[in-house]
């Protein structure tokens, strides 16, 4: 007898046989029991997943002796007729080949002779969404209501192509990836019958290879046979099919967690250089820091295939990133990854994905900036924050209750004379106030006026849009309250300079104005003004 691949060999012959596709075993099995049997049924489903499989199943416990029936022999002559492609009943057609009118023409006057040794006559069309729109319509009305002997079993991986009108009169069945673990469990049993020797993580890296394909899975392991013989471990598989180990996919991500440009792109320079696939690299390194993610919210999840000493040393690497930064990786990292599957130059595109991963670890966002916003006291003036790292003992600002000083610099208050002792005195204007000549204004230079002017402005520290407008909203606030009309000081009295009081009024109205316009010339205000694009406008 000629050899048989694992795929073959170790295809599933009954319903307890069929791994990880347990919601269309049962729901197949109930229809036969209850004998609600449908005329047509359609499986979708990745490659390597068991729709052929399925099928073959189904038609081999319609059709046995004992029939309908899912606790069938699958060595009787019924069953291997079918599992071989035998028998006349079952029709295994090919979508892909016969795609035409006239194929289906003569499919349709096939289905009306009676079956010849079988209890049903069953139509397996593969990859039926290769049939053309005409043949899809050719089909419809036998579809629809075929003889009461058919039964049509449809097969596709994309069930996008069909025709709306042909998925309506199936049963549709999602046959879904089969897990990892699954397909782990399944290789080292077919191991164990062979008489070969896997280690476990040699078979967990075969069953992540193959994507949730069992047929896939047994065709690595065969080849693997082939090349390493009857003792087979994780080196053999990564040296064969350039999968990625354990121990690089952690020294990138650590590298990059360390911010450590140089050692990164150097393991990077070396995968590329031994010949590994990068854009499988940069997968795994996507599932390890997609792990890591949903280990921030599940503290239980399982490691991504590492072993216990690495993934311990990464969960450790990012205990002090929030499950925001890993996020931002994971999404500048799956976006790199649509760029390197088409790309001529892999290695450069990885090379940009991982210093701009990096470039993101070293940034503030505003939702770092809201936290230590709200970690500060309440009482802490916002404007004020980053004020002690940037004073000196001499730059103090003095208390509020503090006696009074002299102003380092004349202010423009010092341009205003006493009253002369000869001249008379007048009741109009008011007398200035002594406050508004001697007191010094307060820090926050509240009255142009009473501002000592500074010959070297002191440097100021960074503030954010937020620092900026509750500052101008204070200002604001308060600058009326402050600057009253009436208080403003006065020049000399008109009568000692010889001028009239109407004259004297209008003065003290230039003064006003002045001091408004210094005021809204002060820095802080013309910063604000700047970053919200805002303007003065006049009352």
């Amino acid at each position: 007898m000629s050899y048989l691949v694992f795929a073959r060999k170790y295809r599933p012959e009954t319903f307890k046989d069929v791994l990880g596709q347990d919601h269309v075993v049962k729901t197949l099995a109930n229809a036969i029991e209850q004998e609600r049997l449908a005329h047509a049924y359609l499986f979708v489903g990745p490659r390597g997943t068991g729709k052929t499989t399925t099928a073959r199943i189904f038609a081999k416990a319609l059709n046995c002796s004992d029939g309908p029936s899912i606790d069938f022999d699958p060595n009787e002559d019924i069953c291997k007729e079918i599992t071989e492609g035998r028998s006349l009943d079952v029709l295994e057609i090919d979508g892909a080949s016969n795609n035409g009118v006239e194929q289906v023409r003569e499919l349709r006057e096939t289905v009306k002779f009676a079956p010849a040794k079988c209890r049903f006559k069953i139509i397996y069309i593969d990859e039926v969404h290769m049939l053309s729109s005409a043949a899809f319509n050719a089909l419809l009305k036998t579809l629809e209501e075929p003889p009461p002997h058919v039964k049509f079993i449809f097969a596709t991986t994309e069930a996008h192509k069909i025709l709306p009108t042909i998925i309506s009169r199936c049963q549709r069945f999602d046959l879904r990836p089969i897990p990892t673990d699954i397909i782990t469990q399944h290789l080292m049993a077919v191991g164990a019958k062979e008489g070969i020797t896997i280690e476990e993580e040699a078979a967990w890296a075969i069953a992540k290879g193959a994507d949730g394909g069992m047929r896939d899975a047994l065709s690595m392991l065969d080849q693997l046979v082939a090349f390493c013989g009857d003792n087979i471990s994780s080196n053999h598989v990564r040296e064969i099919f350039g999968f990625t180990s354990g121990e690089t996919v952690h020294q990138i991500l650590a590298a990059i967690f360390k911010r450590d440009n140089a050692v990164a792109l150097q393991s990077i320079q070396e995968q590329h250089a031994l010949g590994k696939d990068l854009s499988q690299l940069l997968g795994e390194l996507i599932q390890t820091v997609r792990a890591l993610l949903i280990a921030k919210v599940q503290p239980g999840a399982k490691a991504p295939g590492l072993p216990e000493n690495l993934w311990n040393d990464l969960k450790e690497l990012t205990s002090s990133l929030n499950s925001e930064r890993l996020l931002a990786i994971l999404d500048l990292m799956a976006d790199s990854e649509a760029k390197i599957r088409w790309s001529s130059d892999k290695a450069l595109h990885l090379e940009i994905a991982i210093i701009r991963t990096i470039q993101t670890l070293g940034e503030v966002n505003l939702n770092d900036l809201i936290k230590t916003l709200d970690r500060l006291p309440s009482d802490t003036p916002i404007g004020n924050v980053a004020a002690p790292d940037m004073a000196t003992p001499s730059q103090a600002p003095a208390p509020q209750n503090a006696a009074p000083t002299e102003p380092e610099a004349p202010a423009p208050v010092a341009a205003i004379s006493e009253p002369s002792p000869a001249a008379e005195p007048s009741p109009e204007p008011a007398p200035v106030p002594e406050a508004a000549v001697e007191t010094p204004a307060e820090p926050e230079l509240a009255n142009p006026l009473a501002a000592p002017v500074q010959t070297e402005r002191p440097e100021r520290p960074k503030r954010t849009t937020n620092d900026i407008s509750k500052s101008l909203d204070r200002l604001l606030a308060e600058a009326p309250d402050e600057l009253p009309p009436e208080d403003l000081p006065k020049p000399a009295t008109p009568k000692a300079q010889g001028k009239a009081p109407a004259e004297a009024k209008e003065s003290s109205a230039e003064q006003i104005k002045k001091a408004q316009e210094e005021f809204y010339q002060d820095p802080l205000i013309v910063e604000a003004l700047a970053q919200f694009e805002g303007t003065i406008i006049a009352q």
